[in-house]
């Protein structure tokens, strides 16, 4: 028999579900208080039993707040499972589970604001003896923790150049470092509804104080320039940069252009890597409170702890910033529990109704924001998540400010942000408020840190923070045996110091880095077809609405179109893979999750300089993205999981492997259900978890040994020819009557050969009336689609994919999800990123183009149709031949981004 202290913890007294500690087999027997119970069902860890009989339609209660009611009466030592979680729990496998839930979720009643009962108290007391830590005084605002040389994208088209850009100074004496900060924003044609969240977060990113110099780098005819940051900025009463910074405007060749911006880097390395850190107060310190890949027991130990060293900074003078609307919700009167004065206390609350509007025109309510990671670990709904997190603001802790995304922190004390739940990008926009350091709390051990500032890691149980030490800081499960909060409290406050004044973080130790911007939303206002009720909640009624919106899928049977061979395909030298005739074998790192993303990205460039998989692969590919976690359900995902998919099924894929995080809502299970409804055998396919397997060092011998483990013969070369390809045909920017009618006589030939073309639904092909009469024989109307976005071709042929958007990188995605093998883009007025597994083949017929950008050009079109048409299908023929390598490929300007069609958005 087993007491009940050493297998279950009270979040508070008077609580009526205690949380096991551990995981409790059916029939084992826990003594409550004396009373030996036999459970009648499993028990996970992290999960939830009853230590008081409740009855049917009683509150069952976390932190004396009601999180579920129960459905039948519940004795002492029943499992507390809502349907949400014994469907999470049931699709991992476990045995002993009841047949039906006990408890349903506790309903989101809009919380009402009893303005006369709000405790407008003190901020706690300060010292009297205010503490200091090392640091780099700026000229203005607080001091930095780090000295970082930053290189700043304005956009999407400008990330891969940053990212390039930094690579060429690793290792150079610069301080703590030159890093890139690339995303995946800005870059749709037309203004996003986030462009002021944008321009708000690249003016807080380039005067944070953790930031020596500044290069702010757009490429031309960017909506979000270098100028726009400067004009929001002075109309917003912004400081001027006081750093070494500069303003670069990408406008000639790849290569070129990275010259003249390193010129401009190089004068300040030596300036910022002879500053020197001196003894700042406490006072400068402004924390990030953030939390990630949470757990039952997030509230209880990580966060607490967190909220308590950010309540000794606030006594010293710091700042501290609390984040996530979407997971404070139903945890409103926590944070109200003790607030600076009523003005702030109606902020707050506008701030979270207007939160559930926004995710409202998407035709989603918050209740979806816990993820299956979350669900499986006990946080069974958003209450639990909430309550839980907001434990990250100490009982004694006054809400002195409220601020939008990414706005500058008004004042010492505690503030709350608004942003998403999704954890980077919210971090994103803490960062760009001023903070120099983050409280990163992890149930699951999410494994994350920011470029230029660094990462405290607190891990909520002592086995996860074993399984997982050298990623993790702070061991906060120590609480739960025996180790009093006060002395955590005092621990972890000098660690914060130590780090602070320069000593590396766990995630600095391991280098690793991810930035993700609130992603723009497409929905401006409520929708047709989606119902919105008075108190914020949303019903979906997604078969009401367009096809273009649920991006459903199609047939996917070409069109009727009659292709007739003119001058013959090129040849072309293919390789026979498995019995299949293709360009190459990919060896592929999926993430699943955009946690993952990173260490997928490093795994792959190891796996490719240590031949990981001999000869069987041509090259290894990783797919970092920004989905997965963080985001929206319903066709959003569908359509993600659709893209995922066909890159893991792409006919050039020989191995594959997924790499989840392991706290994510899209794990690893997620995939393997998704093949088998695809027909495919998940043992095909490798499966690692960094969290699971125990961190970087044991998840990368994991891939090693998967990909090594198996004796595929090498490719052989055979003769074919570009009709064995499936090809995207694109055209950016303005193109000549002779060159539309090129673009078409290309697809005719590779049709005819028994190939396939696939053309996008917004390009600017299909918009080109010369195109038309010569691929389709007529003008008037559009083409309709014969494929959703990322679907895969039922038949070769002519195709048009389905885009919701215009941005370039999720338009290549959605081309490579579908099959498609090479993608041949006429440009005109500038080049475009390469596609991390899809080559993207440049050419251009226009004069300006070829002066001004022709090193990035693979080929130029010049003649008549048929003249223009044989240079891009000797073109195709080459690259695909591994004759020539596309421009943007061998310089490494590559990216890879994730439509959320047009209901994402974060959360």
């Amino acid at each position: 028999m087993l007491r009940f202290d050493e297998v279950a913890v009270l979040p508070e007294p008077g609580d009526n579900a205690a949380i096991c500690s551990r995981r409790l087999d059916a029939g084992t027997v826990v003594d409550f208080a004396g009373t030996p119970v036999t459970l009648p069902h499993t028990v996970l860890e992290g999960h939830r039993i009853v230590v008081r009989p409740v009855r049917t339609g009683e509150a069952l209660t976390s932190w004396q707040t009601p999180f579920a009611r129960a459905l039948r009466d519940l004795a002492v030592g029943d499992y507390v499972c809502t349907p949400t979680s014994l469907a999470a729990v049931s699709a991992r496998g476990v045995d002993g589970l009841p047949a039906a839930p006990s408890a349903s979720n506790e309903p989101l009643d809009p919380y009402e604001l009893d303005e006369n009962a709000v405790h407008l108290g003190r901020q706690v007391t300060s010292v009297e003896q205010p503490g200091t830590f090392l640091g780099y005084p700026r000229a203005q605002g607080p001091a930095g923790t780090r000295n970082h040389v930053v290189l700043l994208a304005t956009s999407s088209r400008s990330s891969g150049f940053v990212t390039e850009l930094a690579r060429r100074f690793d290792g150079a004496a610069a301080g703590d470092g030159v890093v890139p900060v690339a995303h995946t924003e800005g870059a749709e044609q037309g203004t996003p509804n986030n462009l002021t969240l944008l321009l708000a977060t690249l003016a807080g990113f380039a005067l944070n104080p953790n930031v020596g110099a500044v290069l702010v780098v757009d490429t031309e005819e960017d909506l979000v320039s270098g100028q726009a940051i400067r004009d929001f900025m002075a109309e917003r009463g912004y400081p001027e940069l006081q750093v070494p910074h500069a303003f670069f405007t990408r406008q000639a060749g790849f290569e070129q252009d990275l010259t003249a911006a390193g010129a401009l880097i190089e004068p300040w390395l030596p300036v910022v890597d002879a500053q020197q850190r001196t003894e700042v107060p406490l006072a400068d310190l402004w924390i990030a409170l953030q939390c990630g890949g949470s757990d039952a027991f997030s509230g209880v130990t990580a966060n607490p702890l967190s909220g308590a060293v950010a309540r000794e900074v606030i006594r010293h003078g710091g700042t501290a910033v609390l984040a996530e609307t979407d997971e404070l919700i139903g945890a409103e009167g926590y944070v109200l529990k003790n607030v600076r004065d009523l003005p702030t206390a109606r902020r707050f609350l506008r701030t979270v109704q207007a939160f559930k509007e926004r995710v409202g025109w998407h035709g989603h309510t918050a209740e979806g924001n816990p993820s299956g990671g979350n669900v499986y670990r006990g946080l069974y709904n958003i209450v639990l998540k909430s309550v839980g997190a907001a434990r990250k603001l100490d009982r004694d802790v006054r809400l002195d400010h409220v601020i939008d995304y990414a706005e500058p922190v008004p004042g010492p004390g505690f503030v709350f942000m608004d942003s998403p739940g999704n954890d980077l990008e919210s971090i994103a926009g803490e960062v760009a408020s001023g903070c120099n350091l983050i409280f990163f709390t992890t149930g699951n051990g999410s494994i994350t840190n920011f470029p230029f500032v660094p990462t405290i890691k607190f891990v909520t149980t002592s086995a996860r923070y074993d399984l997982l030490e050298a990623e993790m800081d702070v061991d906060a499960g120590r609480y739960l045996t025996g180790t009093s909060m006060d002395a955590l409290t005092a621990e972890t406050l000098d660690l914060t110091v130590r780090v602070a004044s320069g000593e590396p973080s766990a995630g600095e130790r391991a280098g690793h880095s991810q930035v993700s911007i609130w992603r723009n939303w497409r929905q401006s206002g409520p929708r047709e077809g989606i119902s919105i009720t008075t108190d914020g909640r949303t019903t979906r009624k997604l078969e009401d609405l367009p096809t273009e919106d649920r991006d459903a899928l199609l047939p996917g049977l070409p069109l009727q179109v009659n292709s007739a061979a003119g001058a013959g395909v090129p040849a072309v030298r293919l390789l026979e893979v498995d019995g299949r005739q293709l360009p190459e074998a990919v060896g592929l790192i999926l993430p699943t999750s955009l946690c993952s993303g990173q260490i997928a990205l490093r795994l792959a460039g190891r796996a490719e300089l240590e031949k990981w998989a001999g000869d069987a692969v041509t090259r290894m590919v990783a797919l970092p993205h920004t989905e997965g976690c963080g985001s929206s359900g319903g066709a959003s995902e569908e359509t993600f999981a659709r893209t995922l998919l066909g890159y893991l099924l792409h006919p050039n894929t020989r191995m594959a492997l997924l790499l989840e995080h392991g706290c994510e809502k899209t794990h690893n299970d997620y995939f393997r259900a998704k093949l088998v409804e695809a027909g495919a055998d998940p043992s095909r396919f490798g499966w690692a978890s960094i969290q699971a397997d125990g961190g970087l060092d044991a998840v990368t011998d994991r891939v090693r040994d998967w990909f090594s483990s198996f004796d595929l013969p090498a490719p052989q070369q055979v003769e074919g020819d570009v009709g064995a390809l499936t090809v995207a045909l694109e055209a950016r920017g303005p193109l000549s009557d002779d060159t539309a009618e090129a673009m078409a006589l290309i697809g005719h030939e590779l049709v005819a050969a028994g190939g396939s073309v696939v053309l996008s639904s917004r390009g600017a092909l299909l918009a080109h009336d010369s195109f038309r009469v010569a691929a389709f024989g007529t003008t008037p109307g559009p083409v309709a689609p014969t494929l959703a976005h990322g679907q895969r071709l039922a038949a070769p042929g002519w195709h048009v994919m389905r885009m919701p958007g215009t941005d370039w990188m999720e338009t290549a995605t959605g081309f490579g999800a579908g099959g498609v093998q090479q993608i041949l883009a006429h440009v005109a007025g500038g080049t475009l990123s390469a596609q991390r597994f899809v080559p993207v083949v440049e050419i251009s017929s226009d004069p300006e183009t070829v002066a001004k950008y022709g090193d990035d050009l693979d080929a130029v079109a010049a003649g008549d149709a048929a003249d223009q048409a044989r240079t891009g299908l000797d073109t195709i023929a080459a690259v695909a031949s591994r004759l020539q390598v596309p421009k943007a490929v061998a310089s490494g300007n590559v990216g890879f981004q994730i439509t959320r069609g047009l209901l994402g958005t974060s959360m």
